[in-house]
């Protein structure tokens, strides 16, 4: 399967990182002069573990690094392993890893990044993001994570949390740049009252002196393919959800590759009062499917 351009660099700089950091180890054991097979008996692993960590295939802990430098007398070698283990855990952080402490957690952790971000370029295909979302809408989409990863329901705590980082909305030292597809409004991700709320809450922060929200209607014509929604935070980070993790992007080709990414597609959007008649055209839509007392 060929990825678009832009995933693939940010998968393929994360897939470098862990296998830089798999050859690291593979030279330690070679020059303890140990076979893989041995060094996985002096640690009572598996020999495939051995194999996996060297080629990349698989993330080591930070136990894994320590005992790997212990049984190869490589101690002094521990600190800079774990830096790298640490900086590749930053750029690829799983879902499942992240969200196990609870989903309130995870809210407030984005909190502290956004209080240090000055521009937020923001595309999304698929969902509302985050800051525009409604409690209505956030309630399902945290629904969704806790169906999908099994973890625990603190959604009233998660669903508060996201509200509250919304106050950032309202400081004049932040700009907003939000793009959403067409798409993005008629998705069905919620029931239609739900939806109906939260179109209703686009119109209104458009309106916001420092937010600038562009809509791509269905009848645009693209220069690049909205393959998948992501977040410029300044021209420092760009984050990229995926189904099993969160990229941190943070290389300068990376960055500047998504800016130039968001320039193209901020450039077809539409903005003021045509974005305001597209999401009322959603609203009248959805609207004729309900009761007319609904």
């Amino acid at each position: 399967m060929n990825l678009p351009q832009s995933r693939a660099v940010g998968v393929s700089n994360v897939h470098e990182a862990r296998t830089a950091l798999g050859n690291r180890l593979r030279g330690l054991r070679k020059q303890a002069g140990l076979s893989g097979r041995e060094l996985a008996e002096s640690l009572s692993w598996q020999a495939s573990k051995i194999s996996k960590i060297e080629n990349g295939k698989q993330t080591p802990s930070d136990q894994d690094v320590l005992d790997w430098t212990r049984a190869t007398n490589s101690e002094s070698e521990a600190e800079d392993l774990l830096a790298s283990l640490h900086t590749l855990e930053i750029q690829h952080a799983e879902w499942q890893r992240q969200l196990r402490a609870g989903l309130k957690l995870h809210q407030n952790e984005i909190a502290e990044l956004n209080a240090r971000t000055r521009l937020f370029r923001v595309f999304e295909s698929t969902y509302i993001p985050g800051l525009l979302q409604t409690a209505g809408y956030a309630r399902f989409r945290f629904a969704q994570s806790i169906t999908v990863f099994k973890i625990r329901n603190d959604i009233n705590e998660a669903v508060q949390a996201r509200i509250q980082r919304q106050d950032i909305l309202y400081r004049p030292d932040k700009r907003f740049h939000f793009v959403i597809t067409e798409a993005a409004l008629r998705y069905r991700l919620c029931p239609p009252e739900a939806m109906l709320a939260q179109l209703d809450r686009l119109v209104s922060m458009s309106a916001l002196p420092n937010v600038r929200l562009g809509i791509i209607g269905f009848e645009t014509a693209y220069v690049v393919a909205p393959a998948h929604g992501f977040w410029l935070l300044d021209d420092e980070r760009v984050m990229v959800e995926t189904f099993s993790a969160e990229l941190n992007l943070a290389q300068p080709q990376e960055t500047g590759l998504y800016g130039r990414v968001f320039e193209s597609l901020a450039g077809v959007a539409s903005y003021g009062r045509s974005a305001r008649a597209i999401i009322t055209r959603v609203i009248d839509d959805l609207s004729s499917e309900l009761p007319e007392n609904g």
